[in-house]
């Protein structure tokens, strides 16, 4: 977990290039929601999208809208070309807390059915947080109507104050994988005494109770805080967990990973540095997604906060180029693979540097 006080590392953002049309040739950064004056703090952050199996595009960000607005949201915005072009859909709110969704949303459209809800359905997962920071609830919403309403589903995880200070208690940072007839939630946990955070995951085979939490890395030095955990299957049946290692001899937040043919056994797996063959080591909130495109392999492409460049793997993760983008530097970017597989989707919404007053949610295409 990374807010302002450990936010260390960043890197000149990107210049953008103009738009061209949609799904043949590359474009961004487009504005996807450019925030009024009057938001507060670092007005957006942490975006997430999502590319429907009909087409659609979603995207959603933690929004810091002003206080005359009532309790934070996450907003829910819509294209339909492609990327190009946004437009406001929906808003997933907090029915049950009374705090609002304050931190780190995380988009998914259901790939089979599950605990009543049907193959296509949307759910949302997201951190409900009062505006003291005095709790963290990882709570789960769906949406049966293509995501124009939403309902409250599940508690799935809680804990202490929103302070990423360790010592403090809270979970963060929620990413949602159906696995087996089950859906899992992996996120960043600091409430074991043993370490100052770690990373765990629980699973739901109805979406309304989970399982037991289950540690996916850890270790044994307490001032280490593995966190920002993401998961992408790969072609060979194995999957691939990149997270961020305040604590790693390679630098602070460096990116690391774990490959596992078990996606609910990453702890029994040791992490490794991911360090493109240039030898820059990418450092702070990763992402990863699988592509099948790139070569018999396909390509695992990984984002980091350090870079505005993408990291790119055709070996199944035994070594890695850099690649450049015109997505502007955020916290965090998110990933998604389009239609068309060699085009890779990178939505973010500014980064956690200064004032934040030039923030806005972007998106840009790149061709893998």
């Amino acid at each position: 977990m990374i807010r302002l006080a450990f936010y260390l590392l960043s890197s000149l953002a990107a210049i953008g290039v103009s738009a061209a049309p949609v799904s043949k040739t590359d474009f961004g950064p487009v504005v996807i929601f450019d925030p009024p004056a009057n938001y507060t703090a670092q007005r957006t952050l942490y975006a997430r999208s999502l590319v429907r199996t009909n087409g659609d595009l979603l995207a959603t960000w933690e929004n810091y809208s002003p206080a005359a607005d009532g309790n934070p949201y996450f907003p829910i915005y819509k294209s339909k070309d492609g990327g190009e072009t946004w437009s406001p859909y929906s808003k997933v709110e907090d029915q049950v807390n009374g705090w609002g969704m304050r931190y780190q949303p995380f988009l998914y459209e259901l790939p089979s059915s599950i605990g009543g809800y049907k193959k296509g359905d949307l759910l949302l997962a997201g951190n409900s947080i009062p505006e003291d920071l005095s709790k963290t609830q990882i709570d789960l919403y769906a949406s049966r109507d293509q995501g124009q309403t939403w309902t409250f589903v599940s508690h799935i995880a809680n804990g202490g104050r929103a302070i990423p200070n360790n010592g403090e208690t809270p979970v963060w940072e929620p990413f949602l994988m159906y696995h087996n007839n089950q859906l899992v939630c992996y996120y960043s946990d600091q409430r074991d005494p043993s370490y100052g955070q770690k990373m765990s995951h629980q699973v739901t085979s109805d979406l309304a109770t989970w399982g037991p939490v289950v540690t996916d890395v850890a270790y044994p030095t307490y001032d280490f805080r593995p966190g920002m955990p993401t998961v992408s299957e790969l072609p060979d049946g194995t999957y691939i967990m990149t997270y961020e290692f305040y604590g790693a001899t390679e630098g602070a937040f460096s990116v690391y990973y774990k490959i596992s043919a078990d996606p609910l056994a990453f702890g029994s797996h040791t992490g490794v540095v991911l360090p493109p063959t240039d030898g820059y080591v990418p450092s702070s909130s990763p992402y990863n997604v699988w592509t099948p495109a790139g070569g018999s392999n396909g390509s695992i492409v990984v984002d980091a906060g350090s870079s505005t460049d993408v990291f790119i793997s055709t070996d199944l993760g035994k070594s890695w180029v850099r690649q450049a983008t015109s997505a502007p530097e955020s916290y965090t970017r998110s990933l998604r693979v389009m239609k068309d597989d060699s085009k890779v989707l990178i939505v973010g919404g500014g980064p956690i540097t200064g004032d934040g007053s030039t923030n806005e949610v972007t998106a840009t295409q790149i061709t893998v």
